[in-house]
């Protein structure tokens, strides 16, 4: 007999499924718009609140911890992989301010890119 899930967990499926496509989209250079939770919220045709609520009931983690944590990887990956500059890895990841990009690094990893570059080189 099949298991049947709960609405909860349907809903946190699907927006994993969504996040992953969006991400691969992204880094992929194919969109260059990040999606916040009421994108995926309005894709889902749900509220941005009751995905919020729910991805936080059924996994203990925002939406938004999702996104950052992937994003934050993929920016390593390109500090530590690619000689692009780090205004170029921020474009790359939708941030149209490089400031930001440097900003939103260091506060994930505690490192700016140049000093994280360094680093693992």
């Amino acid at each position: 007999m099949p298991k049947t899930i709960s609405r909860n967990e349907e809903i946190r499926d699907e927006f994993l499924k969504l996040m992953q496509q969006h991400l691969d989209e992204l880094f992929a250079g194919r969109t260059e718009k990040r999606f916040h939770a009421a994108d995926f919220a309005s894709r889902m045709y749900i509220s941005p609140i009751h995905l919020s609520n729910t991805i936080l009931l059924t996994t203990g983690r925002s939406p938004c911890d999702f996104m950052e944590e992937s994003i934050l990887a993929e920016a390593q990956r390109l500090l530590r992989d690619t000689d692009l500059s780090i205004a170029d890895v921020g474009y790359r990841l939708a941030y149209n301010d490089p400031s930001n990009f440097t900003k939103f690094f260091k506060g994930m990893c505690g490192l700016t890119p140049m000093r994280y570059r360094k680093q693992v080189k």
